[in-house]
């Protein structure tokens, strides 16, 4: 049963009550709206559409000074790190625009609960998780396409009205939204919306006390309510199942280019080298030009020639890796690097100009092309074969 206004929906779950606020992520309208229902309604606690690592980071917005580098390649999370600034820049060109901090209607969400006494929810589901999630539903075309769909979002500078952004919270336009963007990337929608959906109405179901006010974006408030009477398994939502495919396929290719050179060489030396050499050319000059492309210093563009060729018939390593430590080491982000980087994701010159955000770029342009010098440099060694030996 509930009860439903412009934004607030009110229902009743076992027992309990539940005020559900949806917000637009950067509308100062949102954060008003947000304090006046739970200073009005003194919920026992307040839940919010963050998770622990969200929550430290508009609580410790200077913590990108303790970011380590090296360890972000090392831990191959380049590519998830670079996805989640160049997705969160929209928002903060769009809060920038109305003079207000992205995400401030959730922090208004924590404050209001401190000053309530009521206990505060961190609802949603880690934020890497659903990138990985993501990730693992895609295959090789669809994460070149999102990868390629988010990089020039970058570049897209168009300001909206804030009345736009109002009518950006009535539920059928941003279900209409949601269901375009799921024709263009069928596996995004599950795990970005519906899979929160089940995680956020869970912790919001089982929220201690009678009363409970919930934050969330305006496009969960749907799913929550047709999701809040079910009890949800959270393990199962925060478990990361990698297709045994890839797996696979990283063996299989680079035992079957040996097999093919190897072969060549025995039955035709002169054929065999030319199938060496234009593995090599492939695979270096794409990724050389990778890196390149993201401006990597001269020896970080040489690194990425040198270690694609062999990256690529060892499924451990990336040229992206070795071409972003060497970055790093000739141009190591400074202070004041980590400190410009919230305004610098905000426009595509910053993304270039921020050296945390060049490294970024260069591990994932550098396996980029890498990847797809593979795939050519593949192709022209089979060819050579079947011209020559088979």
């Amino acid at each position: 049963m509930s009860e439903q206004s412009q934004n607030v929906t009110r229902l009743y779950v076992e027992g309990k009550e539940v005020v559900l606020i949806g917000t637009a992520h950067v509308s100062k309208r949102s954060t008003e709206e947000v304090k006046e229902v739970i200073e009005q309604e003194k919920p026992d606690s307040v839940a919010v559409e963050l998770d622990a690592q969200r929550y430290q980071s508009l609580v410790n917005r200077d913590q990108w000074k303790d970011m380590d580098i090296f360890k972000v390649i090392k831990e191959r999370k380049a590519t998830l790190l670079l996805m989640n600034l160049a997705i969160s820049s929209f928002q903060k060109r769009t809060a920038k625009q109305f003079g207000i901090n992205a995400g401030e209607e959730m922090m208004q969400g924590v404050n209001s609960a401190e000053e309530c006494e009521a206990e505060l929810v961190l609802a949603d589901r880690n934020i890497q998780t659903t990138f990985s999630r993501i990730w693992h539903k895609l295959g090789f075309f669809g994460k070149l396409k999102l990868l390629m769909s988010i990089v020039m979002s970058i570049f897209n500078k168009e300001n909206i009205s804030e009345e736009e952004m109002e009518r950006m919270k009535s539920q059928d336009m941003l279900q209409s939204m949601l269901d375009e963007m799921a024709q263009h990337f069928p596996g995004l929608k599950i795990p970005l919306i519906d899979e929160r959906d089940r995680y956020l109405s869970e912790h919001i179901r089982t929220a201690p006390g009678e009363k409970v006010v919930a934050v969330v974006g305006a496009a969960h408030v749907p799913g929550i309510l047709n999701e809040i009477e079910n009890k949800q398994d959270l393990d199962a939502l925060n478990e990361v199942k990698k297709s045994k495919v890839p797996k696979i396929l990283a063996w299989a290719i680079p035992i079957f280019i040996l097999s093919i050179i190897g072969y060549t060489f025995l039955n035709n030396p002169s054929v065999g080298m030319q199938q060496m050499l234009t593995w090599l050319l492939w695979n270096g000059s794409f990724s050389a030009l990778g890196t390149a492309i993201a401006f990597g210093h001269p020896l970080a563009i040489l690194t990425a020639f040198v270690a694609a060729p062999l990256t690529s018939l060892n499924p451990f390593v990336a040229a992206g890796w070795f071409a972003g430590f060497v970055q790093a080491y000739f141009r190591r982000p400074s202070v004041e690097d980590f400190e410009a980087l919230s305004d610098d994701v905000t426009s595509a010159k910053g993304f270039w100009h921020n050296k945390v955000t060049r490294i970024l770029l260069i591990v994932v342009f550098a396996n980029l092309g890498s990847t797809l010098g593979t795939v050519i440099g593949g192709a022209d060694v089979v060819r050579l074969f079947i011209e020559n030996v088979f």
